[in-house]
């Protein structure tokens, strides 16, 4: 997994999550559950570690701007 970058958290509300999981599937069910929550990062695929079980995902949060009932960024 690549190092955290300074602008990835640059200011108060942003967050980068790194989450292992057993697969891929479990990988994006939680991104999943964090996007329907808060504005996130779109994600595409997972990687893995030579040598290591399980998937990583990396993820970035904007804690700041809420998400509405449909998904989208903003108010209901």
């Amino acid at each position: 997994m690549e190092a955290s970058n300074a602008v990835h958290v640059s200011q108060p509300g942003l967050v980068v999550v790194d989450v292992a999981a057993a697969d891929d599937e479990t990988a994006f069910a939680f991104h999943t559950a964090l996007a329907a929550r808060w504005a996130t990062t779109f994600v595409e695929r997972t990687t893995r570690d030579p040598g290591q079980p399980g998937v990583r995902l990396r993820c970035y949060l904007d804690l700041r701007q809420p998400v509405n009932g449909t998904g989208g960024v903003g108010g209901s």
